[in-house]
């Protein structure tokens, strides 16, 4: 990555992502920490969240956009209620869950194509790929906490786009590849 964030810039981050699920889930106005202006640069950025007990015990949630004409900070604002309350795979987020979740943001760099999949650096490299109609992304650090080499991680990858498994060595898939500073609680 070729930007870095302070220590207090990663909280506001964090602060920021709970205050958005927290004052919907408490149906008012949000109370925003100031941001400072490394915050304020047009970022990509996905928020995940997790659950630390219950039903959904590990992955809760995870939206996010590649690209961002807006700053950092407001992308982290819509990622995370996003990932609270739209995520299609889980329920919308309940009070009661709130204090249980674990929040995680990634902000990406810029996409850049590759032409062979061989490029994909593992723990470096997400990965979108693309095949017609199809696509599906991976963040940087998916394939390492599922213990995947890269050819397991395209086979998902695939199967996500709901392609057959295969699908990432025919001629007409195309990856684009990004790097991510992540932010965890």
């Amino acid at each position: 990555m070729d930007f870095a964030l302070s220590p207090s810039e990663r909280a506001t981050l964090i602060a920021t992502a709970r205050e958005a699920v927290l004052s919907r889930l408490e149906k008012r106005p949000p109370r925003w920490p100031e941001a400072g202006s490394a915050l304020e640069a047009p970022c990509g950025a996905f928020v995940t969240l997790r659950s630390r007990t219950g039903p959904y015990a590990e992955l809760r949630g995870c939206i996010g956009r590649m690209v961002a004409s807006e700053p950092l900070v407001e992308t982290v604002r819509a990622m995370a209620a996003a990932a609270a309350f739209e995520d299609p795979r889980f329920p919308a987020v309940s009070k009661g869950e709130y204090p249980d979740l674990v929040f995680e943001i990634t902000a990406l760099s810029p996409m850049r194509g590759i032409d062979d999949a061989a490029e994909i650096e593992l723990g470096r490299h997400g990965v979108y790929m693309t095949k017609g109609w199809h696509s599906a992304v991976f963040l940087p650090q998916v394939a390492l906490e599922q213990g995947w080499d890269r050819k397991t991680m395209l086979e998902h990858l695939c199967a996500k786009a709901g392609l057959p498994r295969d699908a990432w060595m025919e001629r007409d898939a195309r990856f684009q590849v990004f790097e991510g500073l992540i932010i965890e609680e």
